[in-house]
């Protein structure tokens, strides 16, 4: 196989924090999931997100969408205090999209009625929206199956889908929790592919990445966090990480390697 990602955003002219926690914790029923994270997430960066199952990496995922409130702390955007502010407004005014780990599209609509489902509420003008939805069912190749039901495609039909969905509002950070779940090689490689070339279609573009395929994940991410025992233990490029102790312990062990 070809190299994925043939360059690694590692610094930056102007760096912009597109997403900032600081200092966020989490308890459930006295149970604390996230202990003072604070992070920060750079405008046009592939940032992975990695770590043990039930460390809360989907629960961060939610305190940046805005469907779970930190008990502390402060999540910004832009530099903008948005920790009080709801899931649709986080998504309107900051142009904020998210991937699903599952579902994201209609299992009883066609793949072009998911598509047009998605525009009417993101894009007013109808001549705009056909436009856009030509553009996605191209752009992901979707011509074939875009008059089957999303209960009849395979796992990497509906994840583009729910991609090309995503993409409908143009958004400017993207979260994708789990996207290389229950893929097949093939599919997976499709879909890494299509993430790198979101980067490249808009440099300005973060996409944040959850998912426990770590070779997967780290073959397209510019840097990435480790999340362990309710903190962040490491963060880096693929190759920081792989060097890092601590990522070492808690993560991927002596004998990861990423090829």
């Amino acid at each position: 196989m070809g190299i994925i990602k043939k360059f690694r955003i590692t610094t930056f002219k102007k760096e912009v924090n597109k997403i900032r926690l600081k200092k966020v914790s989490l308890s459930f029923h006295k149970r604390q999931i996230l202990d003072d994270i604070s992070l920060n997430i750079r405008e046009g960066e592939i940032c992975g997100l990695l770590g043990p199952n039930g460390v809360g990496k989907s629960t961060l995922f939610n305190i940046i969408l805005g469907l779970i409130k930190p008990n502390y702390g402060n999540v910004f955007i832009n530099d903008t205090d948005v920790t009080n502010l709801p899931i649709y407004k986080r998504a309107i005014d900051f142009s904020l999209s998210v991937v699903p780990q599952s579902g994201g599209v209609f299992s009883n609509l066609t793949s072009l009625e998911n598509l047009k489902a998605i525009s009417e509420i993101v894009i007013k003008k109808k001549n705009e929206r056909i436009f856009k939805i030509e553009k996605m069912i191209s752009k992901f190749e979707l011509d074939p199956v875009k008059n089957i039901k999303a209960k009849y495609l395979s796992g990497g039909q509906r994840k583009k889908v729910s991609i090309a969905m995503s993409l409908m509002s143009d958004p400017k950070i993207i979260l994708m929790d789990e996207p290389f779940q229950g893929l097949d090689i093939m599919s997976t490689r499709d879909l890494q592919e299509t993430i790198v070339n979101l980067q490249t279609e808009d440099i300005k573009r973060s996409c944040i990445i959850s998912d426990h395929a770590a070779r997967d994940l780290l073959a397209i991410s510019d840097r990435a966090i480790i999340l362990a025992n309710k903190k962040i233990v490491a963060e880096g490029t693929p190759s920081e990480l792989l060097n890092d102790i601590n990522a070492k312990n808690v993560y991927f062990g002596d004998s990861f390697k990423i090829n």
